[in-house]
């Protein structure tokens, strides 16, 4: 009997392993082909260039917000992908999580954003909701580790109501949502701002459920 249990109870912690295991495991959000799995204006704002998804445009000013989100939502995770943002006038854009599109405009999502673009760099957005930068990193931080008009690593990560950002390997936010109304799950997407000649460009982007 007592044999059955230890093998019993060997099983159950094997299992749990290959649980959280498997858990743990990353996978590619966007296939750097298609648009699978995504959702947005693939006509006239986002398309598919060198297994990047990119948003806007050098010659025309972009006239609002774009979003592409991801058509699955995520609770706890961590996400990491490239960017690389460039243009003239107005130019940002963002990583949206635990986020929903909006009706009215449309175009828009509400939710937490990871902020790109001069004065927002690795800074957390309250998009469509509260509408203000809840925390905004040191600006001699930025500068000693952003690389402008080229590929930069992000990651985010969100668990519990704790939201954490990293921009080339560094903390630049770590943030505890104090308001229990806000709810910590949603759609992923990716966001090219309006107001500018702008061309934000987003690739190996990958995410690991927790």
């Amino acid at each position: 009997m007592r044999l059955l249990f230890l093998n019993a109870v060997m099983l159950f912690n094997i299992t749990v392993n290959l649980q959280a295991q498997s858990q743990q495991k990353a996978t590619m959000l966007f296939d750097g082909k298609t648009f699978t799995g995504w959702q947005g204006d693939t006509l006239n704002t986002w398309r598919i260039i060198n297994k990047a998804l990119m948003g806007g445009s050098l010659t025309e000013t972009v006239p609002h917000n774009e979003f592409i989100a991801t058509t699955e939502s995520f609770g706890d995770f961590e996400l990491t992908l490239e960017f690389k943002i460039t243009g003239t006038g107005f130019v940002n854009a963002g990583v949206q999580f635990h986020s929903e599109r909006s009706k009215n405009p449309a175009y828009e999502m509400i939710g937490y954003q990871a902020d790109l673009g001069n004065g927002y760099w690795a800074s957390l957005y309250d998009e469509s909701r509260r509408d203000l930068t809840i925390v905004r990193p040191d600006s001699v931080l930025i500068k000693k580790i952003l690389r402008p008009a080229t590929w930069n690593h992000f990651k985010i990560k969100s668990v519990g109501r704790r939201i954490r950002i990293w921009l080339n390997n560094v903390q630049t936010v770590d943030y505890s949502e104090p308001d229990e109304k806000i709810i910590h799950t949603g759609k992923i997407a990716l966001q090219v701002h309006g107001g500018g000649k702008a061309l934000a460009a987003y690739r190996n982007i990958k995410i690991i459920r927790l």
